[in-house]
């Protein structure tokens, strides 16, 4: 049986706490940048929790991820 291989596409997408928890990046932070405000721009700096229903779902793919 072969080793189960982190899924490529998730490994910079979300990032593994020390407590086993999942950060992921929030959406609309990448280009466009000029037309939002400096408040817009700070809350979505912020990296949160994903919700244990869709931890669920990645498990798979982030097996190896440390």
């Amino acid at each position: 049986m072969p080793k189960m291989k982190t899924h490529s596409s998730l490994k910079g997408r979300f990032k593994i706490t020390g407590t086993g928890k999942v950060m992921r990046y929030k959406a609309y932070k990448n280009h466009l940048l000029s037309g939002k405000s400096a408040r817009q721009k700070r809350v979505l700096a912020t990296q949160p929790i994903m919700a244990a229903g869709d931890v669920r779902r990645l498990k798979q793919g982030l097996s190896n991820l440390k």
